[in-house]
């Protein structure tokens, strides 16, 4: 399944400052008929995604009922995005 989502970048602080963009929820309701397909057991999914032109995997985290995709740090640089940026993300599930 290929979705585009738009969102903010947002910072989840824990141990180290990690980069995330929530999936929306009509996105993130649609993923979650796969979970069971495509999860690897514990609710993360695997994703392929691209922000502008730069590709990269991930997962994404469950995180109360919605879901996250984190942006590595090599991703938003390459794209020049930075915290509070308006980002849209390609992503590739499954």
């Amino acid at each position: 399944m290929d979705v585009t989502i738009e969102g903010d970048v947002i910072e989840w602080r824990g141990p180290a400052p990690y980069h995330f963009v929530r999936v929306p929820d009509a996105e993130a309701e649609a993923i979650r008929e796969l979970r069971a397909i495509v999860s690897y057991g514990w609710g993360v999914i695997p994703v392929r995604g691209w922000l502008g032109e730069t590709a990269f995997t991930t997962s994404l985290f469950p995180r109360e009922g919605d879901y996250l995709v984190p942006l590595k740090d090599a991703v938003r640089r390459a794209e020049g995005v930075e915290l509070g940026d308006r980002v849209v993300l390609r992503l590739r599930i499954g």
